[in-house]
């Protein structure tokens, strides 16, 4: 059974879900967006120390704590790791009071129907069982919608929901994440498909389970409220996709009752050459302007 005091935060807290994520393929981009180039670093190791060291640094800071940051989810890598001589889903859950979630998914399958499926993860079960341990919350997992192709999103949406029975199968609260390309053409008849597979899906969970949701901004305002306001949804998380900051806080305080779950707009405008102060001051602003957004809907 999932925590009751960590579900209560993620059900009504006024704060966002903060996205500590990035996979070994996004990682570089993300080090560079840091200021941390590619000649830096020698090793997939030493890669994996400056990302981790970049997330702790997230965490530590004084603006990063429950009443504003709800969650965060972590890369499966961070869970193995300490950040302020503790565990990570330690850490945060004593010492921060922000519940811990990881991403699960093994990454994307090849593009096929207008979509791309998560990868086979044969090994769900024994990391479910390793995330309990650690006294994870939840579990995230992405897919992609590359266009309004109605067959290929139920495919998605199948998947999804099949894979958050297994995770819910560990006591484990699944972030359901079918992503829409933010520059498709047919972007909104997409959504609509989204919602109507949703929707479906949903309807066929036993009473009283409940999953999250993850969804990109969508073209219309409110278009997602029906599942903001579903038995079976804890909450809706937003990403934010490619969108600036400004951009996706904007479309975000139009969407009643979605809150943030942002990673590239979370670290927009750190780097690893800042001051402490400095750091911590950028973060905290970005953390009071995304909390803005997610409390104004």
């Amino acid at each position: 059974m999932p925590n009751k005091a960590q579900a209560d935060q993620i059900r009504a807290g006024n704060g966002f879900v903060a996205a500590l994520d990035q996979s070994g393929g996004s990682t570089p981009k993300s080090l560079k967006l840091y200021g941390v180039e590619e000649n830096e670093y020698g090793s997939e190791a030493e890669m994996f120390d400056m990302i981790h060291a970049m997330r702790a640094r997230i965490a530590q800071a004084p603006d990063f704590t429950g009443d504003k940051v709800l969650g965060a989810i972590l890369f499966e890598m961070t869970m193995e790791r300490q950040i302020g001589g503790m565990p990570s889903a330690k850490y945060l859950w004593e010492e921060r009071g922000v519940v811990p979630f990881l991403k699960v998914d093994k990454g994307l399958a090849d593009e096929a129907d207008g979509v791309q499926l998560m990868k086979p993860m044969p090994d769900l079960d024994a990391l479910c069982a390793r995330a309990v341990a650690a006294g994870i919350f939840g579990t995230k997992m992405r897919s992609v919608i590359n266009a309004a192709s109605a067959s290929g999103i139920e495919a998605v949406v199948a998947q999804q929901f099949d894979v958050g029975r297994q995770i819910l199968n560990h006591g484990l609260i699944p972030i359901i994440e079918p992503e829409v390309t933010i520059s498709i053409a047919d972007k909104a008849e997409a959504e609509q498909m989204l919602l109507e597979a949703l929707t479906r899906h949903l309807d066929t969970l036993p009473a009283g389970t409940e999953v999250m949701l993850k969804l990109t901004l969508p073209e219309t305002a409110d278009h997602y409220k029906p599942l903001v306001d579903h038995p079976a949804v804890m909450r809706v998380v937003a990403l934010s996709g490619g969108y600036s900051r400004a951009e996706a806080n904007s479309r975000l305080s139009s969407n009643t009752g979605i809150i943030a779950s942002f990673s590239r707009a979370l670290t927009e405008g750190l780097s690893a050459q800042q001051s402490d102060a400095d750091f911590n001051t950028t973060i905290g602003a970005t953390i009071d302007a995304i909390r803005a957004a997610s409390v104004a809907g």
